[in-house]
């Protein structure tokens, strides 16, 4: 059997009853390592589970998921991500090729960013599409995320935004020549998302083009979500481009029409009250 099992979002005591007995059955343990973090390392989350855990970066999920279903049919492997296995990133291919292999598999959710971010007050049923920000190069500089927050709130809808990480990634330097050399992990922060939304509505104002969403756009910016020291900070897009939330992982979620309830959870976690209603009463309903 092949367990994707859900780890939740803040450390070692997230996992459900339901999956750490799964885990503990297990002969292999597999942790995917470079979609999302928890709050602890590897080390913790071994010494809870009673269980030595093997790393999954990318590299090893996209090119050698067969090493990881090897023998899956005569005895238990498990997956293990971060929040949920099919949340903000889903494993399909694996579940695709345990099928193909006639290899049966179970999934054991949990937590995951897509729902926990009601924690701010937002309610869940009013958001859009999800959008990733990814980081800009000097070269690249790709703007199709802010059409989608730009279509959501045209909708009324609000849109939560998941920031980019970049583990175990190469330089184009190193990619080229074939050199197993590897980039410090980056992880996009609320403020350097914040920044890059202002840049493109900035680039569109230079070309006569008025966006939906303006510097005083009310936005919400979280911080390790179900981790104990968990932040929530609220706010126009300008004020995000200048917060300080402290270690990843970030999100970022932009507003569409607010119900006064709504209204009434940001302004728990915002600094700055009276711009914060003025700019968001613009938005309810």
């Amino acid at each position: 059997m092949l367990y994707l099992v859900g780890l939740g979002l803040g450390d070692a005591t997230d996992i459900t009853v339901k999956g750490l007995e799964a885990v503990r059955r297990c002969g292999r343990v597999y942790l995917e390592a470079y979609t999302s973090v928890l709050t602890v390392g590897k080390e913790a989350l071994e010494e809870f589970y009673g269980k030595e855990l093997i790393l999954a970066d990318r590299e090893t999920v996209e090119q050698e998921a067969d090493s990881i279903l090897k023998e899956a049919d005569v005895c238990d492997v498990a997956f293990l991500v971060v929040g949920d296995p099919f949340g903000a990133t889903t494993h399909s291919d694996l579940v695709l090729r345990a099928v193909k292999l006639g290899i049966p598999y179970k999934v054991i959710h949990n937590a995951s960013i897509m729902n926990a971010v009601g924690c701010c007050g937002l309610q869940l049923y009013n958001f859009g599409e999800t959008v990733s920000i990814v980081f800009w190069t000097d070269t690249w500089k790709p703007e199709s995320f802010f059409d989608k927050i730009e279509k959501n709130r045209q909708n009324g809808m609000h849109t939560l935004c998941l920031l980019d990480i970049k583990v175990k990634e190469q330089s184009l330097e190193n990619l080229m020549k074939g050199r197993k050399i590897y980039e410090p992990p980056r992880y996009m922060s609320v403020n350097q998302a914040a920044e890059q939304l202002l840049a493109i509505i900035q680039n569109r104002r230079l070309r006569g083009e008025e966006s939906e969403i303006t510097e005083n756009t009310i936005c919400v910016g979280l911080a390790r979500v179900g981790a104990p020291d968990q932040k929530i900070a609220s706010g126009t897009l300008c004020q995000m481009s200048t917060v300080e939330l402290g270690a990843p992982l970030h999100s970022l979620i932009v507003t569409g029409t607010m119900h006064p309830l709504e209204l009434e959870m940001l302004k728990l976690f915002s600094g700055d009250s009276s711009s914060f209603e003025n700019n968001a009463l613009q938005r309810t309903t």
